[in-house]
């Protein structure tokens, strides 16, 4: 190798990002975003920022994001509890950002901040390839927190007449519902608290699970297994496992069920487009996160 070679600018162009969340030292969105970066011919780095690895909460969010313009991040992903934390921190937000209050996709550019969210269209995704042709008229959702938000603009843009918002905190339920509201003045859109479930989803087409019950660390359901029925189609929003218990029991009753992994796959698209300008392969990086979860499951059956 010559001084020339090592003067010689790369040709292939290349991208730091990173997530920033609480508990997310097991993420899968490092590998998967990387795998696809070297699929496109790019340099691909996506750097997990741990807030309870680094031993700060919220309040750090501004030096994170200082450090990672400073450090020449292309982007970064925003998971909880930063949704809504982050964004009088940015400089500007996508329509779709502003509209629900929640940002998990930051871009930087020229030093800017700009704010997206890119769960709302892997969720609409989802239920597009996952859903078609299933009854839209009448869902209950369970869950208003920053997913449960963006899951239902999503289902909302996919035509649901009659929309009822479901959660163990009340209040939280009808601020969300007073914001979709405005948004889609022409649905009946409904909130309520726990003890509203049975009646909703005895009246429903379909149910969305926005909640983390049924994730690893929070095993089991949110509603009560007989409430399920085989005409009531059932739409997870947590991928790990990628069977819950709710979708496993509706599954055993012969109701049509979506998993979350969609979801994740599809806000993955949505941000890594973002990042870097390049269209990236939807199926390609569903077949990489479903060898990627594969290989979780071996780890954990051979340390059992």
């Amino acid at each position: 190798m010559t001084s020339r070679d090592l003067d010689a600018p790369t040709a292939r162009p290349s991208y730091l990002c990173g997530l920033i969340g609480t508990g997310i030292s097991k993420s899968l969105t490092p590998p998967l975003h990387e795998a696809e970066g070297r699929v496109q011919g790019v340099g691909y780095v996506y750097r997990i920022l741990d807030l309870d690895t680094l031993g700060v909460g919220v309040e750090g969010l501004p030096q994170l994001l200082s450090a990672a313009k400073l450090l020449g991040f292309n982007g970064l992903n925003i998971t909880h509890p930063c949704k809504q934390a982050v964004i009088p921190l940015l400089d500007d937000l996508s329509d779709d950002a502003r509209k629900l209050g929640a940002v998990n996709t930051v871009h930087i550019d020229g030093g800017r901040l700009i704010g997206h969210n890119t769960d709302w269209s892997g969720f609409a995704r989802n239920m597009d390839e996952g859903l078609e042709g299933a009854p839209m008229n009448r869902v209950v959702q369970l869950g208003a927190g920053g997913a449960g938000a963006a899951v239902a603009y999503a289902a909302l843009t996919r035509g649901v007449g009659h929309f009822t918002i479901i959660d163990a905190d009340a209040a939280r339920s009808k601020d969300l519902r007073d914001s979709l509201a405005e948004l889609f003045p022409d649905r009946e859109i409904a909130a309520g608290d726990l003890s509203a479930v049975p009646a909703a989803v005895g009246a429903a087409q379909g149910l969305i699970h926005a909640t983390p019950i049924g994730m690893a660390a929070h095993p089991g359901m949110a509603l009560d297994a007989a409430l399920l029925r085989p005409d009531l189609w059932v739409a997870d929003v947590v991928y790990r496992p990628a069977e819950t218990e709710l979708l496993r029991r509706a599954r055993e009753i012969g109701a049509r069920t979506l998993s979350g992994i969609g979801m994740t796959i599809g806000q993955a698209v949505d941000s890594f487009r973002i990042f870097t300008g390049l269209e990236p392969d939807a199926q390609r990086m569903r077949e990489h996160m479903g060898l990627l979860l594969q290989a979780e499951d071996a780890a954990a059956l051979a340390g059992a």
